[in-house]
């Protein structure tokens, strides 16, 4: 747990006053959770999510914004952080995914992003495997 804090980064509030530009990141934490959360299914914000993923915002925030983004693919160099990798391995369910979440599997740090990853590779396993009966 010492190793954590000492790598945790400190999350930033987000500013008082709404914005004046279309910068999500500008918003505050109420008002941001509320544009994710009112997000349409098939929406074209992935860009908009990306920043807040990427950003110094709380990991609830983060991994809010996680949860929509449609192309589950563009989660995976931040298969490393813990908030965002649990999100990324339930986006994952094709057969080419496998070998990804084996990998994870082995080579995370985080007790969570395990559990998460080996929960969808025994879904998917079961999905693709020839049923016996």
């Amino acid at each position: 747990m010492g190793q954590d804090r000492e790598t945790r980064q400190r999350w930033e509030p987000g500013p008082d006053e709404p914005p004046a530009t279309d910068d999500w990141l500008a918003l505050s934490d109420d008002d941001l959770l509320a544009r994710i959360e009112s997000l349409p299914d098939g929406h074209e914000s992935d860009k908009h999510l990306m920043a807040v993923v990427c950003s110094s915002r709380h990991f609830f925030i983060r991994q809010e914004a996680a949860k929509r983004i449609v192309d589950g693919h563009l989660l995976k160099e931040h298969s490393n952080d813990r908030h965002i990798g649990q999100i990324l391995v339930r986006a994952m369910n094709r057969h080419d995914d496998l070998a990804y979440l084996e990998r994870l599997v082995r080579e995370t740090r985080h007790l969570e992003v395990r559990k998460a990853a080996e929960s969808q590779l025994e879904r998917l396993r079961a999905r693709f495997t020839p049923s016996t009966e």
